[in-house]
């Protein structure tokens, strides 16, 4: 339920609490004669129009007073016949609207392929205060480049590529030379190499290894399209296979693995085939090397690294590779001087980094290994804890072969959209799971910060007293932006939760690194709990599910990690950029066009209710229905039903207009679109029209009462049809046919309403000259008003489209 059904929901009990007192009040002027209570509950009846049937009941926090109140509101609807009917009721009206701007959204040519998942909550795009995203596949790409091969005493960068390119083809042709030179001792010659004491390797001896590494450890499957027009040849076709380079593609879980063994396939190591036992590779040469996949350890989100053993086909070597995050694989890896500071190097230049190791085994070493691993998958008890000690054991003193790093490239258009974003006054809080020096290098490198803009890293504390000294040195920094790690925020919220989210609602941007899904949901629900603003996350991956779906309006981005973000979204867009104008144009609009039709469905079941006060009132409080049967509900339906929805199409400002100047967004989040002010407007508008209509239409005829009918109810007609006329901001020909459609539609049924109407009366000019006064009189005034006050205090936006 969004924040304006909640709005609309308070209203209605008001109308509902108006309802019940004025049904007194006429029972109290009766003088409470003769079965007093049963004329209550005939007044309650006769005016039951106020109330346009909208209470959600139990969707509203589960109170039973909304439950109550709905049964107790249809049960009025349904007991009077001529009342209005539910079709036009104010849920109706707008249910109808949002699906309306649903089908807009999903039709605007400027956002192609964005999805509406939900019907219900399109105003909350018009009111959301903070927008919370994530980092990978949102704001960034998700499609990885290999910048940086680090070796620990060389570096090679995007421009040094084909240094390494030089010594994996010199190395792989002397491999080739030795083994064709003496290809019946190449096994012997291997054991007495490996028994020599180890010496410095030389630079290019550690590239091939690290290429070699590179190569091996992933889970990337190379796949290849057939180019065979019958399907019956695509076994041949695969069986035949040559390798080659134009019709292979990988296929991996995580784009960082592609993006790793597509850099070894340009240096000239290629992954050429996959199966669940082997792999091979092409050498420069052409060669094929193949290795047995003895064991896998596939990457987890808690362990942060995966393994893989193998054994060369050629020389029968084990060696177990493994690359992971620089926090993990820093305990496991020998001891050395340069990874933690080469590591935020690379972090700060915004590059993922992943350390690669390897470890070579002797056949004992793998048999002992592969026993105790196999005992462990055994286990009943503790599987999963047995299993990662075994792995554990040989995760011990590895040799560091390199360090890579990897850029995410930002999204097209995500510095102007960002800005577009905080220029409406939405807060925007970044939560990404990677390390705080390449989340911080993101923010400001997609403008989330400004270069200029001071950033407060948020030191690791562990207790209550480091995070009470760390806030009090926060408080002290002003207009700064936010960076904390998730472990840090987890002890700022367990002892001091109100005042770290007081603080960190005061900055312009929040960046969360290291962030578990689960700590993203948690800081949704503080943003609400504690603010009471409308929230926004917006994510691409599975991990980004659960904060999509605890803050008030969640947005998928369908990405490289799949559709769950997308699907468990209320709305579904393509590229980060769209939602600039999913905000600025149709968030806007959405809010406008509800709140004006809301009112307005308001208006005319207060209208009519006036009326009929004013009429009992007169003819000594009688509780007699002053229209009844086809009257009311054509009054409900085709007489009103089309002007009124055509209010779904107006708009105040164009959507260029809402592009170009995005702080016009800023009032919409005050909510004056919809409130008690502008609903007791209303009120007054419907009071004094109704009096007018009534009033004239009793002084004005002369003999039958059936005039009184005609009169008032052909003025109610044209006054309804002349409100949305001056209620409309920006017409569209849709509006003018339903105005003339309308009107049309009356005046073709006064032929069949003889019931009702005295036909001969009604083609007479005293009837049209009559009418035509009384709805001068209820119409001109609000227009002059509405004149003076775009004259003297014209809205926001009259400035800049005039």
């Amino acid at each position: 339920v969004g924040l304006l059904d909640l709005e609309l929901n308070q209203l209605t009990k008001a109308l509902f609490l108006a309802l019940v007192a004025l049904s007194v009040v006429m029972v109290t002027l009766q003088g409470f004669v003769g079965p007093w209570y049963r004329n209550l509950f005939r007044f309650l009846l006769l005016f039951s129009y106020i109330i346009p049937i909208r209470i959600w009941g139990s969707n509203l926090n589960n109170d039973p007073c909304d439950l109550y109140l709905d049964v107790f509101v249809k049960r009025l609807k349904w007991l009077n016949s001529g009342g209005i009917c539910m079709f036009s009721s104010l849920r109706v009206n707008l249910d109808m609207g949002k699906a309306a701007y649903g089908w807009m959204i999903m039709k605007d040519d400027n956002i192609p392929g964005t999805v509406v998942r939900t019907s219900t909550i399109p105003e909350e795009l018009g009111r959301l205060v903070y927008l919370l995203t994530d980092k990978t596949g949102t704001l960034t790409q998700n499609e990885m480049i290999f910048k940086r091969l680090h070796l620990g005493t060389v570096s090679y960068g995007t421009d040094t590529m084909d240094e390494i390119q030089n010594h994996i083809i010199n190395s792989y042709s002397q491999i080739h030379s030795q083994s064709s030179g003496n290809n019946t001792s190449s096994t012997p010659s291997r054991k007495m190499q490996s028994s020599a004491p180890k010496v410095r390797k030389s630079v290019s001896s550690r590239i091939h290894e690290a290429v070699k590494a590179i190569a091996l450890c992933h889970n990337v499957t190379p796949v290849y399209e057939s180019r065979a027009g019958v399907t019956g040849e695509t076994e041949y076709a695969e069986v035949d296979q040559d390798f080659s380079d134009e019709n292979r593609t990988y296929q991996a879980s995580s784009p960082d693995e592609v993006a790793l063994v597509q850099w070894t396939e340009s240096v000239g190591l290629t992954l050429v085939n996959r199966d669940l036992t082997s792999m091979q590779l092409k050498t420069p040469g052409g060669q094929i090397l193949t290795y047995y996949i003895l064991q896998i350890f596939p990457f987890t989100s808690e362990s942060k690294r995966m393994g893989i053993i193998v054994r060369d086909e050629s020389t029968g070597e084990i060696t177990f590779y493994i690359k992971g995050a620089d926090v993990v694989m820093a305990s496991i890896v020998q001891y050395n001087d340069w990874l933690e500071e080469e590591c935020g190097n690379m972090a700060r230049e915004g590059l993922r980094t992943l350390v690669v190791a390897k470890k070579s085994l002797t056949e004992e070493q793998y048999q002992d290994f592969e026993n105790r691993y196999n005992q462990a998958k055994l286990s009943i008890h503790d599987r999963t804890l047995k299993v990662a000690a075994v792995v554990e054991s040989l995760e011990r003193e590895m040799e560091l072969l390199c360090l890579t790093g990897v850029e995410d490239q930002l999204q097209a258009d995500v510095r102007p959209t960002l800005e577009m974003l905080r220029n409406a006054g939405i807060k925007i809080w970044m939560l990404t799971g990677d390390k705080l020096e390449t989340a911080t290098c993101i923010a400001k490198s997609s403008h989330l910060v400004f270069r200029t803009q001071d950033i407060h890293i948020f030191r690791p504390v562990t207790s209550r007293g480091e995070a009470h000294l760390e806030l009090n040195a926060f408080r002290r920094k002003h207009d700064c932006a936010l960076v904390i790690s998730g472990d840090s925020l987890e002890v700022c919220l367990k002892y001091y939760e109100h005042e770290f989210v007081e603080l960190a609602c005061q900055c312009p941007a929040v960046v969360c690194c290291r962030c578990s899904p689960t700590q993203k949901a948690h800081i949704v629900k503080l943003l609400q709990h504690h603010t009471g603003k409308r929230t926004c996350a917006i994510g691409d991956g599975g991990n980004d599910v659960s904060m999509i779906q605890a803050a008030d309006c969640g947005i998928g981005i369908e990405g490289k990690e799949g559709k769950q973000a997308s699907l468990a979204a209320d709305f579904s867009i393509t590229q980060f950029k769209h939602i600039g104008r999913l905000l600025m144009v149709h968030g806007r609009n959405s809010y406008k066009r509800s709140a004006a039709l809301g009112q307005f469905v308001m208006h005319r079941g207060l209208i009519i209710s006036t009326m009929q006060a004013v009429f009992s009132s007169v003819f000594y409080f009688a509780s007699v229905p002053l229209y009844q049967g086809f009257l009311m509900v054509g009054y409900a339906t085709i007489y009103t039903m089309f002007p009124v929805f055509s209010l779904v199409l107006d708009q105040d400002v164009k959507p260029e207009m809402a592009l170009l100047y995005p702080e016009l967004y800023k009032d919409l989040t005050k909510g004056r679109s919809l409130s008690f002010k502008t609903f007791l407007i209303w009120v007054l508008i419907s009071i004094y029209q109704g009096g007018i209509l009534m009033y004239g239409a009793l002084l004005l005829f002369e003999s039958e009462f059936v005039h009184v009918v005609a009169i008032s109810f052909t003025a109610l007609i044209l006054t309804e049809l002349l409100m949305v006329a001056l209620t409309i901001r920006t017409w569209h020909w849709l509006m003018v046919v339903a105005e003339f459609f309308s009107l049309g539609c009356y005046v073709a049924s006064l032929a069949f309403l003889n019931e009702y109407f005295d036909l001969a009366f009604i083609t007479t000019v005293t009837f049209l000259w009559k009418v035509s006064a009384i709805t001068v009189v209820s119409c001109l005034p609000l227009y002059i008003l509405k004149y003076l006050k775009r004259k003297f205090s014209p809205p926001s936006y009259s400035k800049l489209t005039s």
